[in-house]
This record gives structure tokens, C-alpha cells and sequence, in this order.
């Protein structure tokens, strides 16, 4: 055989479920910047004290601002991250489990989320260039609420032909089983996903997206449609999901029949039946089992316990994905997801205790 075929070979070498490398995430870094302000902070910028907004012109000096408060905390953030990062601390051992591409800037908060991943066990290969500075969400914190400022920056500028096509990266990307991609990156490079879709596929390995936000179902459709053939696993919540069965013209609101219409939609890799995941917050989690749709209870919270539901979502795909890649049955998916929203509701930002207590 030649050399190709060899090494070919030596890339599909089924994966024990714990190797490093086995969970592929791309998609939009953001460094999260929490500090508490007052309402005058709120008045100045224009912000409401629970909302999520893309930053403006009139947001740059709140970015300077916020870093110089008393009580500044720095998270690694961005949908995707959050969830990789989620699903290697439920797995723990090995480190590097883990992969995540997305651009940052040359500068001090890029440096800042370098650490942050390194501190979390995630191998992150950062696409980084200096025309534009590292992403950053300001969360500006007043009592229990949470607003919310997102400048993607630096996240806007990944190139596939600069770094995902870079032997060194894709050889990456061939070492994973289970790959997962917010729907937010199809703002930034469809080409990228549909590369890293087409190669899930044709390996039969999983491939996972969520729809992210009710604006991509809209105003990305044509990009999402072309990615979905090779979804095996999707997501949202319920929200999302009715945004998706209207703008695709489903005669439903029923959230069970909107999961299998999601289900019957045509698919690429027929070895592998598409599972769809629905959350609904405090209600039942939704998803297909084989031609069923079937319910599955979330874990009982005493609502005061509730400090910030920021981060849940990417929570529960972090706890689903932890499991996905040790080849748990779905139940034990779901189980994982509904474990690790629980943990990261009751914190503030997405952050979590040292290590997990589920068994």
C-alpha cells in the first residue's frame, strides 16, 4: 500500500473512548469579563439589567471601564468553549480531550483565554492574527441580574485556509470521534463547518450542532440547511426550535412532532439515525429515541437556588457530549446534560466546582 493509504489507515484507528483529542469543537472565543456595576453604570451605556445584545460604537469605552472595577473575574466564554470545556471537566482524566479552534487577537485578553483553556485541560489552537483584538463579553452584574455586552471582534476573523486547513490542525480534526459546532460560527465560516462536517460523515463518526439562537434559523437559513444533511445530533431549546419549524414551514407547535420533522429531515451518513435534543428550561427535556419522542425530566431545583441561568444550555451539550464520547446511551446523554445545568445554574458565569459528583 502507499504511503497515503498507510497513513490513511493509521487516522482511522478506532479511538478508545478516553483518548485525548476525541471531542472536536470549533467556533467563536469569547473572554468573559464579570464585574459587578451599579445602575448608573446601566444608565450610562444604555443597558437593561437582563438582556443580551451584540456591542455597538457607543459600547467600546464599557469594555475599557469594566476591566478597571474593584472585583474584575475572567472566564473563558463563547457557546462552543463553554461546552468543550464542560465536557472535560465531567470527564476529568485524560487532560486534552478536548480540541477548540477559533480566532483570537494578539494581545493581553488573548493571552488571558490562553490561560484560561490551559487551566480548564482544553487543547486550544487559536487562529491568531492582530487586525482585530480578541473577542470579549462584558457582564455587567447588578444583584441577580445579568446584562450581557458581546464584542465578537477577533471571533468574526477565522479563515479556514489560514488554519483549519493547515495539515497540522486537520490531523487534529481527524483525531476526533464527536465533533461539536454552535450554530452561532455559521456567522463566521460556513466553509469551516461544512469542511469538518463532510470529513465527520464520510468516517461515520458524529457529528452534533445547535441551532443556537432563533436569528440564525432566520437570517442564516440557506448556510444552517446546508449543514444540516450531516447533523447526527442537534439541539436547541424551545424557543429556537419553534423559530426553526416556522421558518421551515412546519405545520406544528407541538415540540414532540417539531423534533421528529427535525429527525425525517434528509441526511447524508444513513448509518446513523439523527437524534434531536430539545431543551425547555425548567421542563422537560425532549428528544427522539428511534421513532419515539420521549421525555426526560430535568433534576429538581428549589428555585432560590437558581443564581444565574447564563451558560445552561452550553452546560447541558457539555454534560451530553462528556457522555457521547465514552459511548453512554442516550439516556445517560441526557442524564449528564440535565447533571451539569444543574451544577452551573447555581453559579455565576459558567464556572464549576473542581470536580463533578456524577455517578
Amino acid at each position: 500500500p502507499t504511503a497515503e493509504a498507510l497513513k490513511s489507515r493509521a487516522t482511522n484507528v478506532p479511538l478508545s473512548p478516553y483518548s485525548e483529542n476525541a471531542l472536536f469543537g470549533m467556533g467563536n472565543p469569547l473572554l468573559d469579563i464579570s464585574a459587578v456595576v451599579d445602575k448608573d453604570f446601566l444608565d450610562k451605556y444604555g443597558l437593561k439589567p437582563n438582556d443580551q445584545i451584540l456591542a455597538e460604537d457607543n459600547h467600546k469605552a464599557l469594555f475599557e471601564e469594566i476591566v478597571k472595577k474593584s472585583h474584575v473575574e475572567y472566564h473563558a466564554g463563547g457557546a462552543t468553549q463553554n461546552s468543550v470545556k464542560i465536557a472535560q471537566w465531567m470527564l476529568q482524566e485524560p487532560h486534552k480531550v478536548g480540541t477548540f479552534f477559533g480566532c483570537i487577537g494578539e494581545d493581553r485578553f488573548g493571552e488571558i483565554l490562553k490561560q484560561k483553556a490551559r487551566e480548564a485541560h482544553v487543547d486550544a489552537h487559536y487562529y491568531e492574527q492582530n487586525s482585530e483584538p480578541t473577542g470579549t463579553c462584558a457582564a455587567c452584574i447588578t444583584g441577580d441580574n445579568r446584562s450581557l455586552v458581546a464584542n465578537l471582534a477577533a471571533a468574526n476573523c477565522y479563515k479556514k485556509e489560514k488554519h483549519l486547513d493547515l495539515e497540522s490542525n486537520w490531523e487534529l480534526v481527524q483525531k476526533a470521534k464527536v465533533y461539536y459546532i454552535a450554530g452561532f460560527f455559521l456567522t463566521v465560516s460556513p466553509e469551516s463547518i461544512l469542511k469538518v462536517a463532510k470529513h465527520v460523515s464520510d468516517n461515520n463518526k458524529v457529528f452534533c450542532m445547535n441551532l443556537s439562537a432563533p436569528f440564525i434559523s432566520q437570517f442564516f437559513k440557506e448556510d444552517l440547511m446546508k449543514i444540516m444533511p450531516y447533523v447526527d445530533v442537534l439541539f436547541g431549546n424551545e424557543t429556537e426550535a419553534a423559530t426553526f419549524a416556522k421558518e421551515q414551514g412546519f405545520k406544528t407547535e407541538d415540540i414532540a412532532q417539531i423534533a421528529r420533522d427535525c429527525q425525517n429531515l434528509p441526511k447524508q451518513n444513513e448509518k446513523r439515525r439523527r437524534v434531536v435534543v430539545f431543551t425547555q428550561g425548567k421542563d422537560d427535556t425532549v428528544a427522539t429515541v428511534g421513532d419515539k419522542v420521549t421525555t426526560f425530566p430535568v433534576v429538581d431545583i428549589d428555585q432560590s437556588a437558581i443564581v444565574d441561568t447564563n451558560g445552561a444550555g452550553d452546560a447541558f451539550v457539555g454534560g451530553f457530549l462528556s457522555q457521547l464520547v465514552v459511548e453512554s446511551p442516550l439516556e445517560e446523554c441526557i442524564r449528564a446534560g440535565h447533571y451539569a445545568a444543574n451544577v452551573i445554574i447555581q453559579r455565576v458565569g459558567c464556572t464549576f466546582p473542581e470536580k463533578p459528583d456524577f455517578h
